[in-house]
């Protein structure tokens, strides 16, 4: 008689007997444990599987529902899958995308020529969505030669799949069916469509929005928030990219293999360049009104880098820029606010003297001279040194800080005399026409190279601390990033294959049992679908540099 395999389930705590062979979906119908949503997945021996993965040794399981951040991507993916498939169903002629996260949801088109989705259309795309739902259909997974996968691929109309699948390289490709419908994609999904509950689809732009649950409240769909200004950087950067032809991996990858990868690098940083050129020119057409340049964004948007770059521009323009540091106005630590951990909230707002802000920004505009604070980190306690500052008519005064859109942090100061910029690495670079990269996962692996280069953190370190870097931004920047008056995506078309070779050896370093491992080795997968691109044409004034090192700017 077969000996029957021994699990520890780490969501009860306690050993259990199965059967060789055992899928983690029976493990997961026999075992009471302490989720409070279906599991959607699971990770075994610290590695995501999906609930068809057969258990043949003794394992350490735990499962995972929508609350979790791979689990909600499961469902997105899922999602995506059946919208597919809806729109292949009703309008087989007609190509669907998946173009960019925007208004709490994914944005997607589906054209044909010149003809585009009526209100109508959609309301029939969502309707057989349901009935797909409804009818609980398995997510069927199959391993097969990547040159058969390919063959599939272009049988039913997604070409654009091809340069990826071959130069990866790998011998077999994992293909997705839901009923006779393939698809690719580069993370699991959730067993069926009986999963995705909560869903919806509506008219968006020129196209239509997926809206999905909120990890913190599964049962209800995330609000539709406007974000005009978001989309527009979008669209401006998608328009772009397809007239140099490099819309995806694929391609992004056969320019590295034909050379052609230096010029994208040489246009990629002129387009930058001409750009903050621009916001240069914008600022000084409206320089008798301007006297303060707001810069905010999340973390690793190269913020500091863009100050930099537009200081030189508004030189050109004839106007001197002066920094004040948002870093030198904390109140004393006393009295920073806390979390709700009961740790110090130093990235609230009341965690900045906004008093002392505004009066020294009004004395600034008005020609008197201040005395600039600073602040002792290590104390706790802001001092004054005698650093005297006086600026002059032409002069613009430029600040640089995550609070920098809120209206709180410059409530004193006249509309029309501040001009704000939000910056952030906006990728619009996709894995093909069905998967997005999200923006989150570029400024991540900045991070990640930076930390470990600059400021001594393992990619552990840094992937532990990203969720709660991630509640900030949520907190205290993406709820105004609207309020800029110019945006700026930081995003270099080339710059994923450039920080792939810094950033794979720092991943793989990661000890399996840690629990940061799951992500890290998510993110090697993502990376492996790279090239590596050169890096002796990236001139040292690029954003890039400042992740990389070698820049020509300092920073503090």
């Amino acid at each position: 008689m077969e000996q029957p395999i021994r699990i520890f389930c780490e969501n009860d705590g306690t050993y259990h007997d199965f059967r060789v062979g055992t899928t983690l979906k029976a493990i997961d119908n026999s075992i009471v444990h302490d989720l409070q949503h279906p599991a959607v997945g699971a990770y075994v021996n610290n590695s995501l599987k999906e609930l068809s993965y057969q258990i043949y040794k003794p394992k350490h399981i735990r499962f995972i529902d929508i609350t979790s951040a791979d689990g909600m991507r499961m469902v997105i993916r899922s999602l995506q899958f059946v919208m597919y498939k809806a729109v292949r169903d009703l309008f087989p002629e007609m190509e669907f995308h998946v173009e960019n996260p925007v208004s709490n949801g994914i944005y997607c088109t589906v054209r044909s020529g010149r003809k585009v989705l009526t209100d109508d259309d959609i309301a029939a795309i969502r309707a057989r969505m349901q009935e797909v739902v409804d009818a609980d259909i398995p997510f069927i997974r199959e391993e097969m030669e990547t040159t058969k996968a390919i063959k599939v691929f272009e049988k039913h109309g997604l070409s654009e799949k091809t340069p990826l699948l071959k130069t990866r390289g790998n011998f077999y490709t994992s293909v997705y069916y839901l009923e006779d419908t393939p698809d690719y994609y580069y993370g699991y999904l959730v067993p069926s469509t009986g999963y995705l509950r909560h869903f919806d689809a509506v008219p968006y732009y020129n196209g239509m929005l997926l809206r999905f649950p909120s990890r913190h409240h599964p049962d209800q769909l995330k609000p539709i928030i406007k974000q005009d200004k978001m989309l527009s950087i979008f669209a401006e950067f998608n328009r772009w990219q397809k007239i140099v032809g490099v819309t995806n991996i694929g391609q992004l990858n056969d320019a590295v293999v034909d050379g052609s990868v230096s010029d994208l690098i040489k246009i990629s940083e002129a387009l930058h360049e001409k750009k903050v050129a621009q916001i240069a020119d914008m600022i000084r057409a409206k320089r008798k009104k301007i006297r303060v340049v707001l810069i905010s964004g999340p973390s690793s948007s190269g913020k500091t880098t863009f100050a930099k770059r537009l200081g030189i521009q508004l030189r050109v323009a004839g106007l001197q820029p002066v920094k004040i540091s948002m870093d030198n106005y904390f109140v004393d630590r006393h009295l920073t606010p806390l979390d709700e951990k009961g740790d110090y909230d130093f990235e609230s707002l009341q965690a900045i003297d906004v008093e002392l802000f505004n009066e020294h920004l009004l004395k600034l505009m008005a020609g008197e001279e201040v005395e600039l604070p600073r602040f002792d980190f290590q104390e706790g306690k802001r001092y004054f040194a005698g650093d005297k500052l006086k600026i002059k008519k032409k002069d613009i005064i430029i600040v640089e800080g995550i609070h920098g859109l809120n209206p709180g942090l410059t409530s004193h100061i006249d509309e029309d005399a501040k001009f704000k910029i939000y910056v952030s690495a906006l990728t619009t670079i996709s894995i093909d026409g069905h998967n997005l990269i999200p923006t989150t996962d570029n400024r991540l692996a900045r991070r990640i190279v930076r930390d470990h280069k600059f400021r001594g953190y393992s990619a552990a370190d840094t992937i532990s601390r990203w969720g709660s870097v991630r509640n900030g931004e949520d907190k205290n920047i993406f709820p105004y990033q609207e309020n800029a008056d110019v945006m700026f995506n930081s995003a270099l078309l080339y710059e994923l294959g450039v920080i792939k070779q810094f950033i794979t050896p720092v991943l793989e370093s990661i000890n399996p049992g840690k629990p940061e491992y799951p992500e890290a080795k998510r993110l090697l997968k993502f990376f492996s679908y790279f090239l590596p691109v050169p890096t002796d044409e990236i001139p040292p004034t690029s954003l890039m540099k400042e992740f990389l090192g070698g820049s020509s700017f300092e920073y503090e």
